[in-house]
């Protein structure tokens, strides 16, 4: 009873599941870009998963349902109607414009994904043709639906290939810039007047953040920077302030997301849009055409089935529609609208393309936080009786301490404060690095790269006074030691000072930083510089736990007022910061857009812009900076 009920049903559930999680891609798929939880990527990898292989086995069965209605078994009205729903499966396999890769490495495995397309399209056209037994309006009807899902899967396909590493260096360096008066502007007049120039254009952030986008996304390809492209945007970049830095790489960083996890290469080309109006009357054309059809059919199909059509059709009308507003609203339709109203400007013809300024006014571009990870919190845990269930039931599956990690995972904001004080050590950084941009400084410059909290330390004049576990240690030793030191020093002057004390910017930042530092280490190791970081982590727990109650009594041996103490801590954390940000791999960057984004990624990201990263073909940069 139960087999014969699936098997009627099977393929219909299957249809509606597929369109479940298209649903789910477009809703969801974009909002990774700033969301960090856990639950959106679970979410959207579970459904990414799911889709190809709901859409392909729901494809599959179609097909043996053709073949079991071929020769002397004519097709049954059910039948009939469910190999129109064959095209549509193929336009789900196309995905939302919001989403094309989940990872980096899809992108890679674009040869595959082209094999899936001729293999479903194959199967789709198989369906199809067997349907020609009966002919009908829904023969004729499936054409232009199976155009519509051979350019979507095609479209998908060409993406993936397009945004492959090596196939991506050619596609960046031919970027239309929509912003020369810009560069013209920022090498020819003052700063004043390119700032009162693109105030009058209105969004002047999308310019400046599209300016800096042409010349640094190369680096996420593995290419190196020129002399000339940096002598170009570090005087550019040099005199943001800290809010205004962090907004335009938050917009690069949005426009290289598209880049590579989005439709978007295709989308504002011409042939794209040319295509994606054709999609869109095709598929209300299907739609007025099926509904006349139903009136005039001489036998009834399933009301199921019927319902089933429409929720496809329409559902593929609010996929275009939703894709369709996504994009007009995204940075780079805005990007365009500022680049025509800028032509018609320099023409005098007044026309201006208008876009509501709601639209752009706290846009997240990424989620704005870092995650937290304390190592004496989670040695003292003190799990609930609901907790020590589950750990019991991970255990048994192995994955305990995986679970263990995540529960003491908390959240802090990437606010201003945190914005300026990163901010003023990475400016106090370039500062040096100009007065090392000298061939006669010998290897000046790269001993500034190599600073992980020793320069902090020989500036106080503390070097006499012992290993301080900065450039002596591996750098996951050093990330542990100073995380433990930082937790001791609070713990300690919690019962000496006041609670303003410890609510003091240095010493929260300090604390926020270590935590995030350590959160780094443990979760994300491909992003330090060495990789043996949840190793390490591990020994020191071990540690930790042995040694807690004598680690409680140490006292500080400095002598420093309170807030000179943390101003120190916070200086060492802010230079560590800065040496991870700038030895992490640019890929592994790049993944970590389609995670909520990381603070790292957007340090790493304006000491680059200051000249600060190792990327370049040439050992020194020589400036000069025009104060005027």
């Amino acid at each position: 009873m139960v087999k014969k009920l699936w098997t009627a049903w099977e393929i219909r559930v299957l249809v509606l599941i597929s369109l479940s999680l298209q649903i789910i891609l477009n809703f969801f798929g974009s909002r990774r870009k700033y969301i960090a939880r856990s639950w959106i990527k679970i979410l959207v990898w579970s459904s990414y998963l799911a889709a190809d292989w709901v859409a392909t086995v729901a494809l599959g069965n179609l097909a043996t349902n053709s073949e079991g209605n071929c020769g002397d078994n004519p097709p049954t009205s059910s039948h009939e109607l469910q190999a129109f729903w064959a095209p549509f499966l193929l336009f789900h396999l196309g995905g939302p414009e919001a989403i094309t890769a989940y990872s980096l490495e899809d992108n890679e495995l674009w040869l595959r994904h082209l094999l899936q397309f001729v293999v479903q399209l194959g199967v789709t056209i198989y369906v199809y043709i067997q349907s020609w037994s009966n002919v009908n309006a829904l023969t004729f009807l499936s054409i232009p639906v199976i155009i519509v899902g051979f350019i979507k899967y095609g479209e998908r396909t060409w993406v993936f290939w397009s945004s492959s590493t090596e196939r991506l260096r050619d596609t960046l360096l031919a970027i239309v810039d929509p912003s020369p008066g810009i560069v013209k502007f920022s090498m020819q007049a003052g700063f004043d007047e390119i700032k009162n120039k693109k105030q009058e254009m209105g969004k002047h952030e999308l310019l400046d953040a599209h300016f800096l986008f042409k010349r640094f996304s190369r680096l996420f390809t593995g290419l190196m920077l020129s002399k000339q492209e940096a002598q170009k945007t570090i005087p550019y970049f040099s005199k943001k302030p800290a809010k205004e830095a962090f907004n335009l790489v938050a917009i690069e960083l949005g426009f290289m997301y598209d880049f590579l996890f989005t439709k978007l290469i295709i989308v504002y080309h011409r042939l794209g849009l040319f295509l994606h109006y054709f999609n869109f009357l095709s598929i209300v054309t299907t739609l007025v055409v099926f509904s006349i059809h139903l009136h005039i059919r001489s036998y009834p199909y399933f009301l199921t089935d019927i319902c089933i059509t429409y929720c496809l059709i329409l559902g593929a009308f609010v996929m275009e529609i939703f894709g369709f507003v996504h994009y007009s609203f995204n940075d780079w339709a805005k990007l365009i609208g500022l680049s025509f109203s800028m032509k018609a400007k320099s023409y005098k013809c007044g026309a201006r393309i208008p876009f509501p300024s709601f639209l752009s006014k706290n846009q997240k571009r990424w989620s704005m936080s870092m995650r937290q990870y304390n190592l004496i919190n989670f040695c003292i845990k003190d799990i609930s009786t609901i907790y020590k269930c589950i750990n019991r039931v991970a255990k048994l599956i192995g994955i305990l301490n995986w679970l263990e990690k995540f529960q003491y995972l908390t959240w802090e904001d990437v606010n201003l404060e945190l914005q300026e004080i990163i901010y003023r050590g990475i400016i106090n950084a370039h500062e040096e690095h100009k007065l090392c941009a000298n061939p006669g400084l010998g290897d000046s410059n790269k001993n500034l790269l190599a600073r992980r909290g020793n320069h902090v330390i020989e500036k106080n004049d503390l070097t006499r006074e012992g290993n301080y576990y900065t450039s002596q240690c591996d750098f996951d030793k050093s990330i542990l030691a100073w995380h433990i030191a930082t937790d001791l020093c609070y713990y300690n002057d919690f019962t000496k000072h006041e609670k303003a004390d410890l609510d003091s910017i240095n010493c929260k930042i300090s604390r926020c930083l270590s935590n995030y530092m350590l959160y780094l280490l443990v979760f994300c190791p491909s992003m330090m510089s060495s990789g043996n970081g949840e190793l390490r982590y591990r020994n020191a727990c071990v540690e930790v736990k042995d040694k807690l109650k004598d680690l409680q009594n140490l006292e500080s041996r400095n002598g420093w007022s309170f807030d000179k103490k943390w101003e120190m801590i916070c200086e060492v954390w802010v230079e560590m910061l800065g040496y991870a940000a700038i030895h992490c791999g640019w890929r592994e960057h790049g993944q970590q857009l389609a995670k909520g984004g990381e603070l790292l990624t957007h340090v790493c990201l304006i000491m680059t812009h200051l000249g600060l990263k190792a990327q370049y073909d040439y050992d020194y940069i020589a400036l000069t900076i025009d104060e005027g």
